[in-house]
């Protein structure tokens, strides 16, 4: 199978063609991340988009991974040959399978219903920022894909004879079940999916994704299709379409059930292109049309790809990089392109939205924010948003405190208005906390503190932290909570945040009082191993205790997703107190370095993905962190379909390698600092937001930077010597130039 991707100075496809200038979004390869269960997919999306096209190629077992044979939560597997349509809303790097439905799919011939057998093998696949393409072998029909923020543009070029293009609402991502579709015109279709249950839990918030599609020309026939179930006994004799697909040929009759679809036939006496809108809503039908209507109406192709191809340039070029090679250019900007995926837009056009739990439909002037994976993205996504598209980052904030207000909660784990409660701890208040304490500051600050506060200390029906009660008694939970050490370390971190945040409200009681909370997790580390161990209700360690349990996501006690050794330096807001509590600096030193000695560092996960830049909180010891971060970054993230070390996570692996190319890390929480490490790149310049910040250019320049020098041997901050290896958020966003000189040896 051909497989490709463009780089270059002149932006050329098939549909489109014009110079390009400084276009930093011709270095974004979508193929990354659709391997190694990356779990990211190669087709169109508009920054921060609500539709967004991916090939679906995971149904059928002609493929290596088929979404029913094990867990798998993308639309799209990278080694997989066999595609069954194109699916119109879908999720980026994600762990739990959800959408990857409204599958569109062009055929030739007579019409099939069943999609493994109009299922087909492709080539000639091309993906770029905004635009897909691939050629379906069994029909020899092209396919180029489009989309703006909430509107899907395919575009189908058929050979002579009868064509058809089909939209299959029984098959999807999940087994979640439930559709409806109605033929307007021989140009329109209106219809509905139901879609939810993401990771299999909380079934009965399953949804809504409302779509209008509408086709540049007539069709000849159209029709829809329904394939009931099939019923055994008496009564089931009588049904002679009993488990049988029936077409309704020429109907406009409402179609409602499980496994059905619609049809457009067309009959070309030549080479033919026929092009396909489909606008999709969460709220209704009309505001999917007023979406599709706003968005592309009267707007080609061509038109709509350059749009959204300028979309992603205008925010990618907030980072100007120089240096480097072309490789590291497509690995960075394609890993801030994932970042810019999720969280995305939830409300249409007219500024509608489905508020969550409430049933009823929200109304915003700004953006209603929704996937907010926080237990991931609390760590670096969001600190990256603050600094670069701090005007995103508000939004996202104010979509927090709007969930607040409708569901009493602030967020866990929400996807389009559904709170998952996927995953552990109360990441919401930590990302608030340090969104206003970077400066942005333009959202209601006392709602944020009382909620924070609210889900802090309610110890009944508290669905952010359960088990708080224990927590609030002992400073830890114990083993009768799953994931005891691991959770105990979150809620501290959202204490410390809460902290911080009293700090500057100026509430100096509850500055102590979450100040002294958020330091507890002390009372689980055992001197022993000089690692965090679990507890029993009683007091006493848990035995037998194995550090290296819970390693590659099998279940541990004590732990989630993780062992005692990824877990042992998760302590962001107390990096200090855990260096004292290991004995000192050494101790702290070679008890970390064990972490990467022995393969205990994992790069697919959360956890510990700082670990590597704490060595600069040891005099001489900061070599360390630029040696590891160098070569971490050249060994997990590549130019290639498994160039990401795993799940994306929404963008946090990608946010992780931004900052990591970038020569910065926010390592910690609530002190608004980044650990400098070795950047890749002989310059970076970030543009600042000039209503959050200075509106200056930030610069971070290095000297004799190459492969082998890597190390720091001097720091410079504004023209003046920087005898530290950490900068803070408030000299950066000044517009500062942070000079790096490298050399090929540690300076100790």
């Amino acid at each position: 199978m051909y497989r490709t991707f463009f780089l270059c100075l002149i932006l050329v496809s098939s549909s489109v063609s014009y110079v390009a200038s400084q276009e930093y979004a011709t270095y974004v390869n979508p193929f990354i991340g659709t391997s190694n269960f990356g779990a990211t997919f190669p087709g169109p999306i508009a920054p921060r988009g609500m539709a967004s096209i991916s090939p679906f190629n995971v149904a059928g077992k002609q493929n290596k991974l088929e979404k029913d044979s094990r867990w798998l939560s993308n639309p799209y597997v990278n080694e997989n040959t066999f595609l069954t349509g194109f699916s119109q809303v879908n999720l980026s790097g994600v762990g739990c399978p959800d959408l990857g439905v409204i599958l569109l799919m062009p055929t030739t011939g007579h019409i099939e219903t069943n999609h493994l057998k109009y299922g087909t093998t492709y080539s000639n696949e091309i993906a770029k920022a905004g635009y897909y393409s691939n050629t379906l072998n069994k029909y020899q029909i092209k396919t180029e894909f489009t989309a703006s923020k909430r509107v899907g543009v395919s575009k189908f070029t058929f050979p002579k004879g009868q064509s058809n293009i089909l939209i299959n609402l029984g098959l999807g991502l999940t087994n979640e079940e439930g559709a409806m579709v109605q033929i307007i015109s021989s140009t329109e279709i209106e219809g509905m999916r139901s879609v939810g249950s993401f990771c299999y839990n909380s079934p009965e918030d399953a949804y809504p994704v409302y779509f209008v599609a509408k086709f540049s020309k007539p069709a000849n026939e159209f029709g829809a299709w329904k394939k009931p179930r099939s019923y055994s006994g008496e009564e089931a004799k009588w049904m002679t379409y009993n488990g049988k697909t029936r077409l309704m040929e020429q109907t406009t009759k409402m179609v409602v059930g499980d496994s059905i679809g619609s049809y457009f036939s067309y009959h070309f006496d030549k080479e033919e292109t026929v092009e396909v809108k489909i606008g999709v809503s969460y709220v209704s039908i009309e505001n999917a049309r007023e979406n599709l209507e706003i968005e592309t109406s009267n707007k080609s192709f061509d038109a709509i790809y350059k749009e959204t191809f300028n979309a992603w340039n205008t925010l990618l070029s907030r980072v100007k990089v120089t240096g480097g090679t072309d490789e590291d250019k497509i690995n960075f900007y394609t890993a801030l392109y994932h970042t810019l995926i999720h969280p995305n837009t939830l409300n249409d056009s007219n500024g509608d939205y489905p508020e969550i739990k409430t049933g009823k439909v929200g109304n915003t002037s700004g953006t209603r924010y929704t996937v907010f994976s926080l237990w991931d993205t609390y760590r670096n996504l969001h600190q990256l948003m603050s600094l670069v598209y701090p005007e995103q980052q508000s939004d996202m904030v104010k979509s927090m405190l709007a969930m607040y207000d409708e569901n009493g909660w602030l967020p866990k784990w929400e996807l389009n208005s559904t709170e998952t409660f996927t995953m552990v701890g109360d990441p919401a208040s930590i990302v608030i906390s340090d969104t206003y304490l970077k400066g942005i500051q333009d959202f209601d600050v006392q709602k944020a503190y009382t909620a924070m506060l609210k889900s802090a200390n309610q110890t009944q029906n508290n669905p952010l932290r359960p088990g708080l009660k224990n927590y609030l008694e002992k400073g830890y939970l114990t083993t009768d909570t799953k994931g005891s050490v691991s959770t105990t370390q979150e809620y501290n971190a959202s204490d410390f945040a809460i902290a911080m945040l009293a700090k500057e409200l100026g509430h100096k009681n509850d500055y102590k009082t979450y100040k002294k909370r958020s330091i507890s997790y002390r009372k689980l580390f055992d001197s022993d191993y000089k690692l965090l161990r679990p507890r029993n209700a009683d007091g006493s360690f848990y035995k037998p205790f194995d550090p290296l349990a819970g390693a590659n996501f099998t279940e541990n006690i004590g732990f989630i997703e993780g062992n005692a050794w990824q877990y042992a330096f998760m302590a962001p807001q107390d990096i200090k107190g855990l260096i004292n509590l290991m004995g000192g600096d050494k101790s702290f030193v070679k008890q970390l370095q064990k972490v990467f000695d022995t393969n205990q560092f994992d790069m697919a996960n959360e956890p510990d993905i700082a670990y590597p830049f704490l060595f600069n909180y040891v005099k001489g010891e900061a070599w360390r962190s630029q040696k590891l971060v160098r070569e971490l970054t050249n060994r997990y993230f590549q130019n290639k379909p498994a160039g990401l070390p795993g799940n994306d996570d929404t963008g946090t692996m990608s946010a992780w390698l931004v900052y990591a190319m970038m020569g910065i890390y926010p390592a910690s929480i609530g002190d608004n600092v980044y650990q400098i490490t070795s950047p890749v790149f002989d310059t970076i310049e970030i543009q600042l937001d000039s209503k959050y910040y200075s509106g200056k250019t930030l610069k971070i320049q290095t000297k004799n930077n190459s492969k082998e020098n890597i190390y720091i041997q001097s720091i410079k901050l504004n023209g003046k010597p920087l005898n530290r290896y950490w900068v803070t958020h408030s000299e950066l966003v000044d517009g500062a130039v942070l000079e790096l000189e490298m050399g090929n040896h540690p300076k100790k």
